[in-house]
């Protein structure tokens, strides 16, 4: 095992990077989307720093300040970190860096190979944005970016306590367009020597309408702690979803922590399916963001969303559990998590 150190998501943040959806962007309803950024961002600046990557500064600037005008919304537009580069689409949590430290602290961003989930959607520009910003001073001296070409690899697909435990589908990571020239045995030694893992948990079940991701594990079961899964749970047979989720919360049951005791398992109702043009969307509370001192929920305007809250506030007593309305981007078939990524203290300027 490498002595590199993959850490968890409920450390200590110096801030969270979102993608600023435009025009170029392929959103529906653009003007709900951004709205919906403004929240998000606004309740992201109450904790930590926020920077936005974006195709032009100056419109982002403007368009922020247009929807705060009258909104209730507090938001220092002044106090966001721009970062101006050519984008394709906005789900940074797939084409954001990843970071990563090493055995002496040392500070790595991880560049992966970006593709477009899989060759689905154009990602050229996408896959620039992270050295692009990098070499534009996003991050402090002491950051070094580390190429990881030629392996593919979304921050959706990954879920890690910290400690060495990495959990992830097989789903995502064996699907065709990724690294099909690997074998899982060959793509979990990758994962274990980048992020210096004892181990890798892959769920082999589970499934969500909707989702084109091929399977991210950031909808389907997340580490609360290193001995807490939050998951998405239905009980409702006629759901198209309820047998792949059913299998996956048994496969969830004989997973064991590193001092072999089952893990807390915490049950997030799914929520009523939505359609969209009668295609369905993979709305999931598992879907969540960890901030210092919150937890942000993707909300849905559903009763749903208040036992999702609840329920995870039994996994963060120590932290604000906060419902989002997130439900315009579930348009672009994702959600809260998709559209962030969070790096720790001391990374960003």
């Amino acid at each position: 095992m490498s002595k590199m150190r993959l850490p968890a998501e409920w450390e200590k943040q110096s801030g969270v990077q979102l993608t600023w959806p435009d025009e170029s962007t392929p959103w529906y309803a653009l003007d709900q989307v951004q709205a919906c950024y403004v929240r998000i961002a606004s309740v992201i600046q109450r904790f930590e720093k926020l920077m936005i990557v974006t195709a032009d500064a100056s419109k982002a600037k403007a368009r922020i300040r247009e929807i705060l005008d009258g909104s209730g919304l507090v938001l220092d537009v002044s106090e966001i970190r721009f970062q101006e580069c050519p984008i394709n689409d906005t789900w940074a949590r797939d084409h954001g860096g990843i970071a990563v430290y090493g055995e002496k602290g040392e500070k790595y961003l991880y560049d992966f190979v970006f593709n477009g989930w899989g060759l689905k959607w154009p990602a050229d520009r996408d896959n620039r944005i992270t050295k692009t910003i990098f070499f534009n001073n996003a991050f402090e001296s002491d950051v070094i970016c580390v190429d990881m070409r030629p392996f593919v690899l979304e921050g959706g697909s990954i879920d890690c306590d910290g400690a060495g435990t990495l959990m992830t589908t097989s789903e995502c990571l064996l699907s065709a367009n990724r690294n099909e020239y690997l074998t899982e045995e060959e793509i979990e030694g990758e994962l274990k020597h980048a992020f210096g893992l004892e181990r890798v948990l892959w769920l082999d079940e589970g499934q969500l309408s909707g989702d084109d991701t091929d399977g991210h594990i950031d909808i389907l079961a997340r580490f609360c702690d290193r001995e807490t899964i939050a998951y998405l749970w239905c009980d409702d047979p006629e759901d198209a979803d309820y047998a792949a989720l059913q299998a996956m919360e048994a496969q969830l049951k004989t997973f064991k922590t590193l001092d072999g005791k089952p893990y807390r398992l915490i049950p997030l109702p799914k929520p009523e399916q939505m359609f969209l043009d009668e295609c369905p969307l993979p709305a999931s509370y598992a879907n969540f963001l960890i901030l210092n001192g919150a937890v942000l929920v993707p909300g849905v305007g559903k009763p749903s969303d208040e036992v999702a809250r609840e329920r995870l506030a039994s996994a963060f007593p120590d932290r604000e559990v906060i419902v989002l309305d997130c439900g315009p981007l579930l348009s672009g078939h994702g959600g809260l998590h998709c559209v962030t990524m969070q790096f720790p203290e001391g990374w960003l300027r």
